[in-house]
């Protein structure tokens, strides 16, 4: 819609200019403050040009009223063009707030290490991660999702170390000495378990076994890790093993020392990386020849600006702020445009319920599972809560909070919205087909202002994805579904004499929240 008017108000101007929203509906839907740039070429105060602009749009059907207040263009939408886009839209359910870009994309996002399920901080940029690709997908963009599978490094081995010994001590009934480092929680007892069943009790007998055990603990917990994002409805396009990566390290190296971003101190090998911004170098390669995390990413980067995206999108934890720099700068040192990188980090998360802090799993050992939290109040609402604020924002909520039937329930609240309509459909006796053609002409101002707000829906996905603030489309659905409720409270809709226009309002109001939710991954309710 945005769009479309944008493009009726350029062809008058024959100039361009920037689209505003004003502070108050009652001033116009759109407004434009073209004329204060036109003041110095045309030598009148932008008063004037405003007033003489608005003169050109008298006979656009588009618009009601165009008029000029304090210099600015302010455009009222007619009941008219309303009236065709919401027809429009709702014939063209599976058309609707799409648009077509032709960028391509790879968007990266949880690669959680494969040593122990899922925790609530990974759900968060896993939600955020996949709302943006759904959002992107529906724009038209070419995006690819990826995990990135940290299974090179100690991490690896010590999960396999954990796992016999845990195998020792509860499977062969053995005391053992365990480390100061090794992952805890009842599911690497489990793994024992089921390593038992799978090799038999004699794998637990040889520390040779330790590497055999390390490799099949990393594939039983990506299984695990893809069944807990599966239970949310999240599924990567692509898994990208580090440990697959590692022989492409000279590859990259190569590249790094040619163009000069390498030396050589202490027995160690360093990037330059204080060269583009990060405080001071970094190694890559330590004095016993092995090569450090960092180069893990460097190699990774290189593969993916390889494989020729327009745009790469990283979602990280905040705790890797300090890694951008050295990242980007590795990636400029390689030869490529680092700008075409992005990072978004992801802020951690605190769980209450009923007010006191959320109670560590005993199968995770010191974190709370996603799993466990997805059980109590259901993935719909795991989903919504992590996209109801910014991802660089620190995020605390309440899951009894989530469970409450009333409006201080968001998602219950816009479910009902739309579970509302679909009731007073019924109610009414009346389907969409009955109504869809139905002129929205002489609306009341409160009709035209809820119609309005519905079907700015396709302008939020976009600002949404394009500002990568996934807190935005849940922010509209919560006033869009308010707007509904206020509308309906105040207004008799089955058996009043505007019976047929207010229902084909509500069902754009429905169309959108429907729409909405599904971008975020959430199925609506017809009813509650």
């Amino acid at each position: 819609m945005k769009k479309k008017i944008f493009d009726s108000i350029k062809n008058e101007l024959k100039r361009e200019f920037v689209l505003e929203k004003p502070k108050e509906l009652s001033f116009g839907h759109y407004a434009t403050p073209v004329a204060f740039s036109l003041a110095k070429e045309f030598r009148k105060s932008p008063i004037k040009i405003a007033e003489e602009l608005a003169e050109n749009f008298e006979k656009n059907s588009m618009f009601e009223e165009v008029n000029a207040l304090k210099g600015y263009l302010n455009f009222k939408l007619s009941d008219a063009f309303l009236d065709e886009y919401t027809t429009w839209a709702l014939a063209h359910e599976d058309e609707y707030s799409k648009d077509d870009n032709s960028e391509s994309i790879l968007l990266e996002f949880v690669s959680a290490n494969p040593t122990g399920p899922l925790h609530i901080g990974h759900a968060r940029g896993a939600v955020i991660g996949d709302t943006l690709c759904r959002l992107g997908r529906h724009l038209g963009y070419k995006v690819d999702s990826e995990y990135y599978v940290n299974d090179a490094g100690n991490q690896i081995y010590l999960l396999g170390l954990s796992i016999f010994l845990a195998g020792q001590e509860h499977i062969l009934k053995q005391k053992v000495d365990w480390p100061d480092e090794y992952y805890r929680g009842e599911y690497i007892v489990d793994l024992a378990k089921r390593a038992s069943a799978d090799f038999n009790e004699d794998i637990f007998k040889d520390k040779k076994n330790i590497e055999i055990l390390s490799d099949w603990g990393k594939d039983m917990m990506l299984q695990l890790i893809g069944e807990n994002l599966k239970d949310v409805g999240i599924e990567f396009d692509n898994f990208v093993s580090e440990k697959s990566l590692y022989g492409k390290w000279n590859e990259s190296f190569e590249k790094l020392q040619k163009n000069d971003k390498t030396y050589e101190k202490d027995g160690k090998i360093w990037i330059r990386s204080s060269d583009f911004g990060d405080e001071k170098d970094r190694v890559v390669v330590r004095d016993d020849g092995r090569a450090t995390y960092l180069a893990g990413d460097i190699i990774y980067h290189d593969n993916k600006y390889q494989r020729d995206y327009d745009k790469y999108i990283n979602i990280w934890g905040a705790d890797h702020h300090g890694y951008i720099a050295r990242v980007k700068a590795a990636i400029n040192f390689l030869g490529y445009d680092e700008k075409r990188l992005e990072v978004i980090l992801a802020q951690m998360v605190s769980l209450l319920k009923g007010g006191e802090p959320y109670k560590m799993s005993k199968r995770s050992g010191n974190f709370i599972l996603m799993s466990d939290v997805v059980d109590e109040i259901g993935k719909d609402a795991l989903r919504f809560i992590f996209l109801s604020k910014k991802a660089d924002t620190h995020l605390e909520f309440d899951v009894d909070s989530l469970k409450k039937q009333d409006s201080t329930n968001p998602i219950f609240y816009i479910n009902y919205a739309h579970a509302r309509v679909n009731q007073i459909f019924e109610k009414s006796g009346k389907k969409l087909d009955d109504i869809k053609d139905i002129k929205l002409d002489n609306l009341s101002q409160s009709a035209k202002n809820l119609l309005f707000s519905a079907l700015l829906l396709p302008e939020v996905v976009e600002d949404t994805f394009t500002s990568r603030q996934v807190q935005r489309l849940s922010d509209y659905l919560v006033s869009l579904a308010s707007n509904l409720h206020k509308f309906y409270n105040e207004n008799r809709v089955v058996g009043s004499e505007n019976e047929d226009k207010y229902l084909k309002i509500f069902a754009m109001v429905a169309l959108s929240i429907k729409t909405g939710l599904k971008l975020m991954g959430i199925e609506a309710k017809n009813k509650m």
